[in-house]
This record gives structure tokens, C-alpha cells and sequence, in this order.
């Protein structure tokens, strides 16, 4: 399983909870979107992870800033996916993008809104916040791959899953 989560904007620690917590700590591999704020929660979700692949928000601090990428891409499963933040992006510039580094998937943060969507025939996931929900549901995301097909779930850390995407490999 691949967990995905974003916008922690933490001080001190991972504000991980629940089913959230779980997943992070369930998961093969998990990857974070963007704004963690400092060091110490970026260390704390590193800590849970099994394997982490995160980049820079626009709320990092200066420290945390210098030591992420702002846009990296990972292979999971036989899947390409390009994670950014998304506060620099428009839809066209993350299509461009997501086609220059030949994306199956795209991993957004930022808006704290969760949405799994579809951009430019790839696959969009926008994790939302779990910890900093602002004006939506506190989220994160879950991917299952099997050989015939990926299943992505919007969850909520009190286990919730309020949204599924069943896509054929």
C-alpha cells in the first residue's frame, strides 16, 4: 500500500491519528505533498514511515526548505508519479509537467481539499490535510495495486473512506 498526505503544517510533531497514523505506518511507502512546516514534523513522519518521498510547500521553513525537492517523481508498483505542492502550478503547467516526466500519476497538495480527479488522462490525487482540514474533511489517500488494477480511497482518520477509484492497470 502507498499512503499519501499532505499539508501537515505541524510545529513540533507528525499530528498523525487514527486510521491516518495506521496507514503511514501500514504502508510500503508513503509520500507527503508538502508543507510539513519545520524539521521536527517532517522527522516525525519520516520516523513512522517505511519509506518517504516528500516535497517542499510554501509554508516550510527555511531549513526544511533547502533540504526538499520542490518536485520529485517516484516509482511505485509500475507506476510513475510525480509529486509537487501544486501552489506553482496551473493545470496546464502540471499536464506539461506530468508528460515531461512521462507520469501515470500526479500527487498534489496545497489546496487541503481531497479530491481523486483526473488531469490530462493521468490521475490526479489532492490527499487534502488530515491534520489542517481547514474547510473540508480531514483526509488522506490510500493505493492499492494489483495486477489488473489500482484502487485509490479518500480516508478520514477516524477510518472513514468517503471516496474510492477503481482504475484498470
Amino acid at each position: 500500500m502507498l499512503t499519501v498526505i499532505s499539508d501537515t503544517h505541524g510545529t513540533d510533531d507528525h499530528r498523525l491519528t487514527g486510521q491516518t497514523l495506521d496507514a503511514v505506518r501500514n504502508a510500503d511507502h508513503v509520500i507527503h505533498a508538502g508543507d510539513f512546516t519545520t524539521e521536527a514534523v517532517y522527522d516525525a513522519i519520516d520516523a513512522e514511515a517505511a519509506a518517504l518521498t516528500a516535497v517542499t510547500g510554501n509554508n516550510e521553513r527555511p531549513a526544511l526548505h533547502e533540504r526538499l525537492p520542490a518536485e520529485t517523481t517516484v516509482e511505485w508498483a509500475g507506476y510513475q508519479i510525480l509529486v509537487v505542492h501544486g501552489h506553482r502550478h496551473s493545470d496546464t503547467a502540471l499536464g506539461v509537467l506530468a508528460r515531461q516526466e512521462n507520469a501515470d500519476i500526479i500527487v498534489v497538495g496545497h489546496s487541503h481539499r481531497p479530491e481523486i480527479g483526473e488531469l490530462d488522462g493521468r490521475l490526479l490525487v489532492n490527499p487534502g490535510s488530515y491534520a489542517d482540514p481547514r474547510r473540508y474533511r480531514p483526509a488522506h489517500a490510500e493505493l492499492d495495486a494489483t495486477e489488473g488494477s489500482l484502487r485509490v480511497r479518500l480516508c478520514s482518520p477516524d477510518g472513514d473512506s468517503f471516496e474510492t477509484v477503481t482504475r484498470p492497470r
